[in-house]
């Protein structure tokens, strides 16, 4: 599976996103996206998507809006792995189908769970092998990948695996019945997403003060008991 590296063009695969069925499932998944950032962290966000993919859109938010070509991304900015962009800069994260061919998903996811702040939201849209919709897709170069093997590659990048959450989304096999659900009949919707927050690392608490001994004072205490019996001796002579 080759990683990212150096390209300009699309990636053919991906092409088939920009067909009257690829269109179908990404049509749904514009309403995800938009809570995905009215409940990710009040930060900047980015989102990754693909050519003829409209992007997500929330005022008062800073976006950096990436479309992948080949092995490297162009919009906002233009750029390659490892991103431009900040450690723990980012609010969300939307990864829109960019990693349905075959590529080596995990530089990328890497370099999200870097970029996320403590409490950032990373949002994983793939395609769903168990579809019926996967007909439509067949022999185009594209794959889907189980939810499992993606909650393998989020636990390798620093995300906590047992804190995925997922969701289907889209047609089961009519392009104009998409929708999206999480019962066991939604299981078989063309897309499946996957969100996670990245882990707030716990604060350090204080070390605990030492307790101190007085040690200095115990051999006066001593000799002061000796000088107190004394008297008490002198007198009964």
């Amino acid at each position: 599976m080759p990683a990212f590296a150096h390209g300009r063009q699309p990636a053919p695969a991906l092409a088939w996103f920009g067909s009257e069925a690829g269109q179908g499932v990404l049509a749904v998944e514009v309403a995800a996206m938009a809570r995905v950032l009215e409940s990710a962290p009040p930060l900047p966000w980015a989102w990754f998507g693909l050519p003829g993919a409209a992007p997500p859109e929330l005022a008062g938010r800073r976006g950096v809006l990436l479309r992948r070509r080949g092995g490297a991304f162009d919009g906002s900015i233009r750029c390659q792995l490892p991103l431009p962009l900040a450690s723990e800069s980012l609010g969300a994260v939307m990864l829109q189908h960019v990693l349905d061919d075959d590529i080596d998903a995990q530089p990328l996811l890497d370099e999200c769970e870097r970029v996320l702040a403590p409490g950032g939201l990373l949002w994983l849209a793939a395609l769903n092998p168990w579809s019926p919709y996967r007909a439509r897709w067949a022999r185009t170069g594209l794959r889907g990948h189980d939810p499992g093997r993606w909650q393998a590659a989020l636990r390798r990048a620093g995300f906590a695996g047992e804190a995925v959450s997922l969701q289907w989304l889209g047609p089961h096999w009519r392009m104009a019945h998409g929708e999206a659900g999480i019962g066991a009949a939604d299981r078989l919707r063309a897309g499946v997403a996957l969100s996670v927050c990245k882990r707030v690392r716990a604060a350090i608490p204080p070390a605990p003060l030492k307790r101190l001994s007085w040690q200095a004072g115990r051999a006066p205490l001593a000799a002061s008991s000796d000088q107190m019996r004394q008297p008490t001796a002198i007198m009964r002579r």
